[in-house]
């Protein structure tokens, strides 16, 4: 896999955002939120600061979100079973899927008081 053509690269890359859209419920719903986001973005043309804000907030949450789908997969293809270290990992994984979600959350709830001059 390693050194290959750009072109393949990419098409991995794509490949794997693809079968996370199909096996990962919650990558279908952060993704939609993003898109939503951006529409949101794109008709109320705030500030670039905001717009830069928002989507690495989004950014950010769907990043997580296959970083959390790659290694949950990895784990249950290693150790099938349950097992208390891989429940922890996949735990914290999710957790840091949480915090990132809270925090893209608290920017937009920041972002909506600021045109609300609060």
């Amino acid at each position: 896999m390693k050194n290959q053509i750009f072109l393949k690269r990419f098409t991995n890359a794509l490949a794997g955002v693809r079968d996370s859209w199909r096996s990962e419920k919650s990558f279908r719903f952060h993704t939609t939120a993003s898109l939503a986001m951006i529409l949101l973005l794109g008709l109320m043309r705030p500030d670039m600061i905001w717009m830069a804000l928002l989507l690495m907030a989004c950014g950010l949450v769907l990043t997580l979100e296959l970083v959390n789908t790659a290694i949950e997969k990895m784990l249950d293809h290693m150790h099938p079973k349950t097992h208390p270290v891989i429940k922890t990992v996949k735990d914290t994984l999710a957790g840091a899927v949480l915090v990132a979600s809270v925090v893209s959350v608290g920017i937009f709830a920041v972002f909506i008081g600021s045109l609300m001059g609060l």
